[in-house]
């Protein structure tokens, strides 16, 4: 099973926020995690690795917003004329 951080998996710092959300979640789950030391001029210190699949998971695109799930009956041009807004 091959073990990423956050940094490799993203492409990029995820920052504080989302590494301790991405930590909850895993320990919340039960999924192993390892750690690594690290040592650049960006960041000092031990950072978690978790199973790639997971990260996959995690970060997947949600089926409420691609496209082949929206409903062919709605109007997507944008026209809000017949809306309920009291604006």
């Amino acid at each position: 099973m091959r073990y990423l951080s956050l940094y490799d998996f993203l492409g990029k710092p995820a920052g504080t926020r989302l590494g301790a959300e991405v930590a909850k979640s895993a320990r919340s789950q039960g999924i192993q995690t390892l750690t690594r030391e690290i040592s650049n001029p960006g960041f000092e210190g031990t950072v978690f690795l978790y199973p790639e699949d997971f990260l996959k998971f995690y970060f997947r695109e949600p089926d409420s917003i691609k496209m082949e799930n929206l409903p062919e009956e709605h109007d997507w041009t944008g026209n809000v004329e017949d809306d309920d807004l009291p604006f």
